[in-house]
């Protein structure tokens, strides 16, 4: 019986093939050629893992600007390039598979049952493997191990990170702007950097983002946990030093912080949240110098404009200097990722008790090897505890006799410092990554508070006055009175003794 719809026998004409299965191959171009299963693969595995992130699209979370990447450029780009692969293949394949069905070899039904097969592995392999890999490949970028430690010029800024009050803080947060152009301009920094990395061309050291202008503004960063209008506050400061003498002797600087805030006088309030806006002129890249500064404000439009002495307004206006509006990370240009100078990091030290007070000379000891030259890590890690264990012995051998396991400890303590400061690789050393929060380690407060900028008329300065930030509680005592009245004295000490 001749059935041209498939009933009977289903044969049609020599070939004995019914007429639907000559004339419609279907389903079976899809798996027919190896260019069609790639293309599907590509196109399951870009639709299966845009799936997988629905749920947080529709739901509005924040984006992830790495997440921004994969969903609307990499996704997409996989997407299209299955669509072409597959169609690519259905062409080359077409042939083969006319005449494979005429030659009786395959049928539709092996066909669609091979399709099923094909499709059910595939989108049940993405969706156990591929997306998973995806979405943790996304997680992982935000991280700081992957900032940081992955990139090896990074790790001064991942080691300063690891001891902030911010480790928690992932790095995508505060250095990508959270819009569209935050991430492409994040991708093209990164696209460079990359290229300096594989080619050894990258600057020794790393700018700062103040630096390299590749700063992300404050109240796209900062702002989004400090809520500027709601600070109200003043602050208490404990600052421990120890003399280089034998004794170590230790005292104690207390300062009252006048924060304030929006109602409240203080240091927020003068240049920001109290109703000022403050714009400065720069003639360095890192923000040390600066010799114009603008003031105006707010309510009544009132401007003030200063200038450093031996600077004029013209040579700030026609001088090409850049200027900026002042903004948080002006003054705490280092909140996650600050590296201390030898003196305070070794005093804190001591206030912790990771180094002994009672072991003669340590601060001394401890600033002289840190500060000494050292080739490489490597070498640091060498000679810094060996300096240390040889001095006692030459010098105080029943105090190394009798306490040697607290001297190799110190040597440690003073090691962990200098890794934690000092980068040899990289040309980061004492003092390359000043703080401007403060100006006792660097210039800091006095780039513009140091009593020389006054306005053109010379009736106004910007004042210099202590009080003005700070109340001064204690200053080098060895045992403040006031820590004692607030019941913060019996466990300062105790630190000591951990």
């Amino acid at each position: 019986m001749n059935d041209d719809t498939g009933g009977g026998t289903g044969k049609s004409g020599e070939s004995g093939v019914p007429k639907w299965q000559r004339n419609r191959p279907g389903l079976v171009l899809l798996t027919s050629h190896w260019l069609s299963r790639l293309g599907l693969v590509l196109a399951i595995t870009a639709t299966s893992t845009w799936l997988f992130f629905l749920p947080s699209e529709v739901q509005g979370h924040v984006e992830n600007p790495y997440k921004g990447v994969v969903i609307y450029l990499i996704l997409p780009f996989v997407l299209f390039t299955g669509f072409a692969l597959t169609v690519a293949g259905i062409v080359l394949g077409r042939r083969n598979i006319r005449e494979r069905l005429e030659a009786g070899v395959v049928d539709r039904k092996t066909a669609l049952h091979r399709l099923i097969v094909f499709l059910v592995i595939t989108i049940g392999a993405n969706l156990l493997i591929g997306t998973q890999l995806t979405y943790r490949a996304v997680v992982y970028m935000e991280t700081p191990q992957f900032c940081g430690a992955a990139c090896h010029v990074m790790r001064p800024e991942y080691v300063g990170h690891r001891d902030s009050n911010h480790a928690s803080v992932v790095c995508a947060e505060c250095h990508i702007a959270p819009t569209a152009g935050g991430w492409i301009d994040a991708k093209m920094n990164g696209t460079r950097q990359l290229w300096q990395v594989l080619t050894n061309s990258y600057p020794r050291p790393i700018p700062s983002a103040l630096e390299s202008d590749r700063l992300v503004p404050s109240k796209d960063t900062c702002e989004h946990c400090h809520w500027t209008e709601k600070i109200f506050a003043t602050r208490l400061r404990v600052i421990p030093n120890y003399n280089s003498d034998e004794q170590n002797s230790a005292s104690y600087n207390v300062l009252m912080m006048l924060v304030g805030g929006s109602k409240m006088q203080g240091i927020h309030h003068a240049h920001f949240s109290g109703g000022f806006e403050i714009r400065y002129a720069t003639s360095d890249a890192n923000r040390q110098t600066i010799p114009w500064v603008e003031r105006r404000d707010t309510r009544t439009g009132e401007t003030k404009t200063y200038l450093a002495k031996g600077s004029t307004a013209e040579q700030a206006r026609s001088g090409g200097l850049p200027k900026y509006a002042m903004q948080c990370v002006d003054c705490h240009n280092r909140p996650t990722h600050d590296f201390s100078p030898p003196d305070r990091a070794v005093n804190v030290a001591l206030a912790l008790g990771q180094l002994q007070a009672d072991l003669p000379f340590i601060k001394k000891q401890a600033l002289e090897v840190l500060q000494a030259n050292y080739s490489s890590s490597a070498d640091a890690a060498q000679k810094i505890p060996a300096a240390i264990e040889s001095y006692y012995k030459q010098n105080y051998s029943q105090v190394y006799a009798q306490r040697r396991a607290d001297v190799q400890t110190a040597g440690q303590a003073i090691l962990a410092i200098y890794n934690r400061n000092v980068f040899p690789d990289l040309k980061v050393t004492w003092g390359t990554y000043p703080n401007n929060l403060g100006h006792t380690d660097s210039t800091g407060c006095f780039r513009c508070h140091d009593g020389s900028h006054t306005t053109a008329d010379g009736k106004d300065t910007i004042s210099q006055d202590c009080g003005s930030c700070h109340q001064l509680l204690a200053m080098q005592d060895p045992s403040p009175e006031v820590l004692k009245t607030l019941g913060l004295w019996d466990r300062i000490e105790a630190l000591k003794g951990r």
